[in-house]
């Protein structure tokens, strides 16, 4: 099992008021499978392993489709990086391992 693997509540903070969802990660190599599941809405997602970050698009379909590009680095049992989100800017994403 890689440092990365496991549950994630995470939370992205954007313009439109926090966005929290679970992401669920299983990295086999250089790449991961799972799943985010939260108030935008629950999708399969898949992404890039390095070492010790996660690069994934998402994509959300509330309150507009759009695909956000994901990127964050994991240590222990925290996560932090940034959402782009397009012409809407970036945004920072949080979250802590869920036992």
């Amino acid at each position: 099992m890689s440092d990365v693997d496991g549950r994630w509540e995470c939370t992205v903070s954007a313009p439109m008021g926090e966005q929290s969802f679970v992401l669920t990660v299983q990295s086999s190599g250089a790449s991961f499978t799972g799943r985010a599941e939260g108030n935008i809405g629950a999708m399969d997602v898949e992404g890039d392993v390095t070492d010790n970050v996660l690069a994934w698009p998402m994509r959300v379909p509330k309150p507009m489709p759009i695909t956000l590009n994901c990127e964050a680095t994991i240590t222990g049992d925290t996560l932090a990086g940034t959402v782009g989100a397009g012409f809407f800017g970036t945004f920072p994403i949080s979250g802590t391992r869920m036992a």
